[in-house]
């Protein structure tokens, strides 16, 4: 028996020494960590007068490092990209002028990394397209004012709905105010529109906004000055719900007291529709509803 257990044993070794013999070697070759890792960005347009570029969005992005075989970008605009030659072509869309921070992770042999930052100011203004520029301006100046003698020209609803389903005013309803005066759209240039309010001197507020014009009453007319020509800056509907079937799905933002007929408090619109003669806009005031108006070509 003992003999048997011996000549086991002796199999069982051999067997093993046999495998250990087979096994195969493998090798994961050198592990390279990335050196050196630069980033230089080229904003388009970026000049003395303009060094945050010339409203397009568009950066261009090189990475460089040794011993880099990839690299991974994070834009700082909730983008990211990856490129064997380290060079990306990107386009920041937030409005106006915003700093983003770049990260770049060079990629080395073996998977090891190594990690560049950099910030960049952009600026970005949005393209106005061709048919909205000539609706509102008629590549010219083109005078708008409320079309006090339409049912709806001036309401209010709840954020949830693209209708005045709370109030929506019979033609000539509400206080003078409210319909006197004008709004000029004016054509300065390519992708520049400006527009001016002549108001009389005074102008129509919702009580809860009157504050923000450094006011104090109810829902009345309150005297504001509103001189000067503003440039209008367009965009991508940012407005909740907002689709092909009530929207047109741009917005427009008006800068210093942002507006256009009546005070609520806000200073972006959203374009519910645009012809040459007509425009309704709805924007959501400090109060948090919806209010409408409706404009008509003078």
């Amino acid at each position: 028996m003992r003999k048997s257990i011996k000549y086991i044993s002796l199999a069982a070794m051999l067997i093993l020494i046999a495998t250990v013999g087979c096994e195969k070697k493998y090798s994961f070759g050198s592990i390279v960590t990335p050196t050196g890792l630069a980033i230089t960005t080229a904003i388009q347009g970026a000049g003395s007068a303009s060094p945050n570029g010339d409203g397009s969005g568009n950066v261009t992005i090189t990475a460089t490092a040794n011993g880099a075989i990839a690299y991974k970008i994070y834009f700082g605009s909730g983008d990211s990209a990856v490129s064997s030659a380290g060079t990306f072509v990107h386009k920041y869309t937030l409005l106006d002028t915003n700093q983003y921070t770049i990260v770049v992770n060079a990629i080395g042999k073996g998977g090891v990394m190594s990690t560049a930052i950099k910030q960049i100011k952009v600026y970005y203004l949005f393209p106005i397209p061709a048919a909205t520029d000539s609706a509102l301006t008629n590549g010219s100046s083109k005078v708008w004012m409320v079309a006090h003698d339409t049912a709806g020209s001036f309401g209010v609803g709840p954020n949830t709905t693209f209708t005045p389903d709370y109030y929506s005013a019979a033609p000539n309803q509400e206080p003078g105010c409210s319909y006197a005066g004008t709004i000029t759209f004016t054509h300065v240039g390519l992708n520049n529109i400006s527009m001016n309010v002549d108001n009389l001197g005074s102008t129509f507020m919702i009580s809860a906004a009157a504050p923000f014009y450094g006011q104090s009453g109810p829902d009345n007319c309150y005297p504001l000055s509103t001189v000067g020509a503003k440039t209008v800056t367009f965009g991508v509907d940012q407005f909740l719900g907002s689709n092909a079937s009530n929207s047109t799905g741009l917005q427009i933002t008006i800068p210093g007291n942002g507006i256009i007929n009546y005070g609520t408090g806000a200073n972006v619109y959203e374009i519910l529709y645009l012809s040459p003669t007509v425009i309704s806009l709805r924007n959501i005031g400090i109060d948090g509803n919806a209010w409408y108006q409706i404009l008509r070509a003078k």
